[in-house]
């Protein structure tokens, strides 16, 4: 705790808002998509989606792949927590809605369902697009599936799979956007960074969910920015988007949102 404090004071003073931007396609995605304020209709199924997990008191017993939760101490687990304390916030589930809205990808990876709350937005974003989401965890996998079927999200393929397995077996991989949110451990985080980095084209759009999670996640974050093929990167803080515009000046952007 103590350190994602003092990574946040660093965010704080190095980071800027739209009129530190000389990029004419990052101040556009500033103004038009992230400080987007107008309300949208999206919105509130986004909260619906919540409140619905936030109610639920169940129990389930999570698998965990990754590095791990820094909040529970077992791996059974009350549904309504796991929304409460693991899952995206609605604030940045809304922020997601607007990037997918905005960018419009046609084929969406996401490496960690969870209980799909992220899902729900990436989905919303662009409802004509395809959308594979990979959990590890099948009780959660499952919940996750459920909420899907309640919320008439018809266009999500969910793979029950541990993500090595699903990348070993997937001789296509022709992703858009790709939202890393399942394992928070350096290695694992480069693993697939340089696994992926076949499938990129000039419109490809990453985003790497808690960078500042962990020093050893910072390093990671470092080590994709300074990448030959990353042109353009923005810290949120909370995440990291990568882009890959050949015709852009390498620049790295702190951006408060």
């Amino acid at each position: 705790m103590l350190f994602q404090i003092k990574s946040y004071l660093q965010f704080l003073w190095h980071s800027k808002n739209e009129h530190a931007v000389h990029s004419p396609f990052v101040f556009t995605l500033i103004t038009k998509c992230f400080y987007d304020t107008k309300s949208k209709p999206e919105y509130t199924i986004l909260k619906k989606y919540r409140n619905s997990l936030l109610e639920n008191k169940n129990t389930i017993e999570v698998t965990d792949f990754g590095a791990g939760s820094k909040v529970f101490k077992s791996n059974t687990r009350e549904i309504s927590k796991i929304a409460k304390t693991a899952g995206i916030s609605l604030k940045r589930a809304e922020l997601l809605f607007r990037i997918v809205n905005y960018s419009q990808p046609e084929n969406i990876l996401e490496i960690g369902t969870s209980l799909g709350l992220a899902t729900s937005a990436l989905t919303l974003g662009n409802l004509k697009a395809k959308i594979t989401t990979l959990e590890g965890c099948p009780e959660s996998a499952k919940i996750a599936q459920t909420q899907f079927i309640q919320f008439a999200l018809t266009n999500i393929n969910s793979e029950v799979t541990t993500f090595d397995a699903y990348f070993s077996k997937c001789q296509t991989l022709n992703f858009n956007l790709i939202y890393f949110d399942g394992n928070h451990q350096k290695r694992a985080t480069l693993d697939y960074f340089e696994l992926l980095l076949p499938t990129i084209t000039n419109e490809t759009l990453w985003i790497f969910d808690d960078i500042h999670w962990s020093p050893e996640m910072e390093e990671a974050w470092e080590i994709i920015k300074n990448h030959p093929k990353v042109t353009v990167t923005i810290d949120t803080f909370q995440w990291g988007l990568v882009f890959f515009r050949k015709e852009q000046e390498k620049e790295h952007f702190t951006i408060r949102v």
